[in-house]
């Protein structure tokens, strides 16, 4: 039998009782995996000084993570399709909170960097699932519109909230509690999982994509690295230009064996549809411009502004409480009847204008008269572009496909924050110590020189945030054609995939 489309009747009479409180499951896991992109960042002074990491090396506890998640979530999606997607979900939990606890314990830098990682394999795991669990739990389309706003919101403040989870945990407990606290809640998950979610069954007996992987995977390592090491070698340092030019040969390799693999880790056909490759491609902007504004921000609070843990998480709350009203009180409304691009490229404009106000900081800068009109215009207009983004890419799709084209845009997001964090982190240090070279000849005070410096390399860093930011208004309003999904056409019934 043709399972119900979106729209059908049939959709709300066979609805899954427990849908609301299998919401609740699925919104707890992807905001702890939206969590940890962030919540270490405000314990990374913290941790750096505990464990001697170096300042060219601290990166690595947010990238690792994030390298990790973004470079094996196709490899998660198809995984999802194919054993199922609830048991992949409980996978991912219990793999999470295992990892969570290492790197709580860790005694050298390797060892968290190594736990960081293994968190981000186990959350390339659980994410795609618990995307496409939402899709297919929910197809009346109302239902479908409150339960995306209610996912956005949590995707869109996650990050930030977790500056505020961080701070807190720093401040009144420890550093490892940032990560330990994670090992309840995915508990707690999983506990949900077995109770409320149901599933299709998977597809045992198909083969995954193991030189894809290899090649994807391979690609975004070499890109990371390569814009991590720009910083101490500078960009045209041979093994810097071939670091790059081995991600961009080994990422070409990757598409060019998805057109010939049997069962491959990205379908092209989820990619050539015009709408979702310009929603995939404005995420990963936005997330790039984002994570320097997340990295760049907690240490302006904490050792340019002296804002102890606790206040720099809190300095993020206005940006999470204009996230949540952007996706939920005006785009989870405003869904149906208009458009996405409608949303997401004024979306995406009010971003980046609030990154140029950013842009303005100095040393002693007021927080509500320099700071919070930027970080309200951030939040409001990435509030207007998450919810719209996911409805919009999980539309239409056939249900063997659902797994794989929610890990697309997971993807998307982590290889944005990994690129994005590498990019503008050195970005910022080589501006900084520019300054600092153009400034020997002053008599002022050398520490606060230092300060104008680290000011100034952040100032030019978010600069290149701004126009990340409407690079990615541009691409929506180019690409993103989709129409509001009360005039779309009727979906037509998914095509059976061959078996690999």
């Amino acid at each position: 039998m043709t399972a119900p489309r979106t729209g059908d009747p049939r959709a709300s009479a066979d609805a899954d009782p427990h849908r609301w409180w299998g919401l609740v499951v699925i919104a707890l896991a992807q905001l702890m995996v939206v969590l940890d992109s962030t919540i270490v960042n405000i314990a990374l002074p913290s941790a750096q000084e505990e464990l001697g990491m170096s300042d060219g090396n601290r990166q690595w506890v947010i990238t690792a993570y994030t390298l990790a998640f973004g470079g094996l979530l196709l490899l998660g999606g198809r995984i999802a399709d194919l054993i199922g997607r609830r048991r992949t979900f409980a996978i991912g939990l219990i793999g999470f909170a295992a990892a969570s606890a290492l790197g709580g314990a860790a005694v050298t830098p390797g060892m968290l960097f190594g736990a960081r990682a293994l968190q981000g394999a186990f959350a390339a795991v659980l994410a795609p699932s618990a995307l496409s669990l939402l899709a297919t739990t929910f197809t009346d389309p109302k239902e479908r519109g409150k339960a995306f706003g209610i996912f956005g919101a949590l995707a869109g403040s996650g990050s930030a909230m977790g500056f505020i989870v961080g701070g807190v945990l720093t401040e009144y407990l420890n550093w490892r509690w940032c990560l330990y606290v994670n090992t309840p809640i995915a508990l707690l998950a999983l506990l949900g999982a077995f109770t409320v979610l149901r599933d299709r069954p998977g597809r045992p007996g198909a083969r995954l994509d193991v030189p894809g992987v290899l090649l994807g995977c391979g690609g975004l390592v070499a890109l990371v690295y390569g814009f991590s090491e720009a910083e101490s070698h500078g960009w045209a340092h041979l093994s810097v230009l071939g670091l790059l030019a081995a991600g961009v040969a080994l990422l070409a390799a990757f598409v060019w064996w998805q057109t010939r693999a049997p069962l491959p880790l990205l379908p092209l056909h989820i990619v050539r549809d015009r709408n979702r490759a310009g929603c995939y491609l404005t995420m990963m902007l936005a997330i790039m411009g984002m994570f320097g504004l997340f990295l760049f921000m907690t240490y302006y609070f904490q050792v340019v502004l002296g804002y102890s843990p606790a206040w720099s998480g809190l300095a993020f709350v206005p940006i999470t409480a204009a996230t949540v009203i952007g996706s939920t009180q005006i785009a989870g409304r405003l869904l149906q009847h208009v458009p996405p691009r409608t949303m997401m490229a004024p979306g995406m404009f009010l971003s980046a204008s609030g990154m140029v106000l950013l842009t303005q900081l100095t040393v002693d800068s007021s927080y509500v008269v320099d700071i919070l009109p930027g970080l309200i215009l951030v939040g409001l207009g990435m509030g207007l572009t998450y919810m719209p983004v996911f409805a919009t890419v999980t539309a239409g799709v056939a249900p063997q496909d659902s797994g794989v084209t929610s890990a697309t845009l997971n993807t998307s997001q982590q290889v944005g924050g990994s690129i994005g964090t590498a990019l503008l982190n050195t970005i910022a240090n080589t501006s900084t110590a520019a300054f600092l070279t153009a400034q020997l000849t002053r008599s002022a005070e050398p520490a606060e020189v230092a300060r104008e410096a680290v000011v100034h390399g952040y100032t030019v860093a978010l600069w290149c945030a701004a126009g990340l930011m409407l690079m990615a208004g541009l691409v929506t309003a180019l690409m993103v054609t989709a129409r509001a999904p009360k005039h779309a056409a009727a979906p037509k019934a998914p095509v059976p995939e061959a078996a690999g």
